[in-house]
């Protein structure tokens, strides 16, 4: 018994600095992809235009048709996580293209031939990809703000807020780096990135309520991750919002996604530089 204990303690200590170095080396990527986004910010000004337009002027002109069933809310406030949740999804569905560039630069071979895993090297892109998410809830917020749309305050419904951006902007950035490694050259992505974020945007209920759209249409969003985003955000965000489903299950769905799509990534990763 006393020769067991000790070797029990080796284990657990063997777990946790396999924890802490998984950890560090995706918060170092992480910080090396902020750090190249803080030299040079333009991608996240013109990022800020799309959700203007939207919000603006598709809202303000859809707000007068009476048709849309937003329940006790305006069409505006209930728009308003939608254009959040689009800023996502565009911001994040051409993540791989980076990654492209990174491996015509020889910087994912450099990668490949580290010691760190290749679970640590996906997730750290994901997690960058979250902090690009949270410039877009201030965006998003400061833009609601202006144009008069009654927002929640409350500390847990505004961390919920930041939690579910984090999330769907990890599902789709790391979404993108699968569809990267598989199609491993920029005109290939561009092109398929195009195709994709206009069926997922639409097959949602960003711009309108599920009961809406007719039912094959309605049970395609029901596997779109978007929609569970959009879900959320909706009750957390603004004043009378409410979800489809509980926060609690949308979450337990996005990070199923997303489990799925690190995976996937990390599998397919390696192939990138063949």
């Amino acid at each position: 018994m006393m020769s067991e204990k000790p070797a029990e303690r080796q284990t657990v200590s063997l777990s946790s600095f396999f924890l802490v170095e998984f950890f560090r080396e995706s918060l170092a990527i992480s910080e090396v992809e902020v750090k190249k986004l803080l030299r040079d910010p333009t991608e996240l000004f013109t990022r800020a235009v799309q959700p203007v337009l939207w919000l603006v002027i598709f809202g303000q002109v859809f707000s007068r048709v009476r048709g849309i069933p937003t329940g006790q809310v305006s069409y505006l406030a209930f728009l308003t996580p939608g254009i959040l949740a689009q800023s996502v999804l565009f911001s994040a569905i051409f993540y791989g293209i980076a990654v492209i560039w990174e491996r015509d630069l020889g910087i994912i071979h450099k990668l490949m031939v580290s010691p760190a895993h290749r679970t640590s090297l996906v997730l750290g892109k994901a997690v960058s990809s979250g902090f690009r998410g949270l410039v877009q809830v201030v965006i998003i917020y400061v833009l609601a703000l202006v144009m008069g749309i009654s927002l929640r305050w409350e500390p847990w419904a505004i961390g919920g807020v930041l939690l579910s951006v984090m999330l769907g902007s990890a599902i789709f950035s790391t979404f993108s780096l699968v569809i990267a490694c598989i199609v491993k050259t920029r005109e290939r992505f561009m092109g398929i990135g195009q195709i994709l974020t206009m069926p997922l945007f639409f097959a949602s209920n960003a711009i309108y309520p599920l009961e809406l759209m007719p039912p094959w249409l309605r049970w395609f969003a029901r596997f779109n991750p978007l929609t569970y985003l959009v879900d959320a955000l909706r009750s957390l965000m603004i004043q009378g919002g409410h979800s489809v489903h509980s926060f609690g299950f949308d979450i337990v769905v996005m990070v199923s996604v997303f489990i799925v799509f690190l995976l996937t990534a990390r599998r397919l990763y390696p192939t990138l530089i063949h």
